[in-house]
């Protein structure tokens, strides 16, 4: 009796290697995967998926305990969204936040000091380089009012002039980076390890930019403002308008992430997001003016009931944090143009920050976050979201009360149609994206 060849292997965490799976059903075919499975080792619990698989001569097919007619390289038996393209249409728009590789971080309190200093021999203010940094615990759970020094783009000779500052740096950097492996820490210690330039390029001519996690229970996306810099655990989008928002802020987008993302863990513990999968193969509808007005109100009226419910105005008041600042630094955008040097270019900032009126309001808004709003999805938060799905479904055309399957079938199918006409030969193509892949976007 002849014997088809098997094999099988544990992977840590669901649809871990997705790459090694498209290579296997290439060469033969999965036959058996338990997509999610708790494993325990040493006393620690961990996920794996397991696979079984041979040259696929095997035509009994069994996912998660079922019977299964397919398996596909994402260990699911329905649209095999793994054969989706990255559109070109899609690059250059989205980017992994920065990356500091040291610690740069400062509290509040040291930040309102430096901006307070000034007599640094180049003349410039400590603002240059002082600045406000989010994460993704600040922006869906408790915000810590976290700073960095930035030293991004200074030669060591340049930074060294902004004397506090960069005594900070000497003091906690560089004996960290000095007993680093990595050459270009030890030598560059001033500086951040990974900066994003081409995020901030990108950025830098908006007055607010859309972020959302990599990873989260729920899938988020929210506004920013200059100058708060995003760290490495938030995707950034070089996009201002309501519409692209809500767009991507809808089921239909959520529904492509999730079957194209990798999850952590348990399923309760979320997804892990990245500029590649989940947004450069997704197939942005092409709506009407009207029906991008439509999708711009629903996501701006969605975005301000959001607002009010974190931070109720009879809880919170506008208080402004005054200090020099240059026109060319990253606080532009709030220096006050009556009190500028026309010599210099150096003048007052007044910086608007919304704060708890007391101690009482700021108990109570410890609890507003996004997590908790998110956990208990109010009514009028389903029925935002749910206007907004229907706008976003209207401008492809489809209507509002699709499964998740439909979802993924259309948009696998227009994923595919538009990869098609971006390669025709008589098409003018647009230039490729430089950007590498970094090794967590290659999970």
């Amino acid at each position: 009796m002849d014997f088809a060849p098997l094999a099988a292997f544990v992977v840590p965490g669901r649809l871990a290697n997705r790459e090694v799976l498209k290579r296997i059903k290439e060469t033969g075919d999965i036959f058996f995967a338990a997509s999610d499975r708790e494993w325990i080792l040493a006393g620690a619990t961990v996920h794996v998926s397991m696979v079984g698989f041979d040259n696929g001569a095997e035509t009994s097919r069994t996912l998660d305990g079922k019977p299964v007619e397919k398996i596909n390289a994402n260990l699911t038996s329905a649209t095999d969204t793994v054969t989706a393209a990255i559109l070109q249409s899609n690059q250059s728009q989205s980017f992994l936040g920065s990356c500091k590789g040291g610690p740069f971080d400062i509290t509040e309190d040291e930040a309102v000091g430096l901006l307070g200093q000034s007599g640094n021999p180049n003349g410039l203010p400590n603002s240059d380089l002082i600045r406000p940094v989010c994460n993704s615990e600040d922006l869906i759970k408790s915000p810590s009012r976290r700073w960095i020094i930035d030293t991004a783009d200074l030669d060591q000779e340049n930074a060294s002039k902004y004397e506090k500052p960069f005594d900070i740096v000497v003091d906690r950097v560089k004996p960290k980076r000095d007993v680093n492996r990595d050459k270009w820490l030890r030598v560059n210690w001033w500086s951040p390890q990974r900066m994003r330039p081409e995020m901030r390029n990108a950025i830098k001519p908006l007055h607010r930019f859309l972020i959302t996690t990599t990873t989260s229970k729920h899938r988020l996306f929210i506004w920013l403002t200059h100058p708060i810099l995003p760290d490495h655990q938030l995707i950034v989008f070089a996009h201002s308008e309501d519409a692209f928002f809500g767009i991507l802020h809808s089921r239909i987008h959520e529904v492509w992430a999730l079957a194209v993302g990798t999850q952590l863990r348990e399923k309760e513990s979320g997804f892990r997001y990245t500029p590649t999968t989940c947004f450069e193969s997704f197939p942005l509808p092409l709506p009407t003016p009207a029906q991008e007005a439509v999708i711009a109100d629903a996501a701006k009226e969605l975005n301000e009931l959001r607002e009010r419910w974190l931070n109720p105005p009879e809880w919170t008041e506008t208080r402004t944090l005054d200090f020099v600042g240059s026109v060319a630094g990253p606080w532009a955008r709030y220096v006050d143009p009556k009190t500028v040097d026309a010599n210099t270019g150096i003048g007052t900032v007044r910086y608007p920050r919304l704060e708890p009126r007391d101690a009482d309001c700021a108990a109570k808004l410890k609890k507003r976050t996004l997590t908790n709003l998110y956990n208990e999805r109010p009514a009028w938060l389903d029925l935002a979201h749910k206007k907004m799905d229907a706008a976003v479904a209207a401008a492809y055309g489809w209507p509002a009360d699709l499964t998740d399957e439909q979802i993924l079938e259309k948009l696998l199918a227009l994923n595919l149609a538009r990869a098609a006409e971006e390669v025709k030969p008589d098409q003018v193509k647009k230039p490729k994206s430089t950007r590498a892949k970094t090794a967590d976007e290659m999970l």
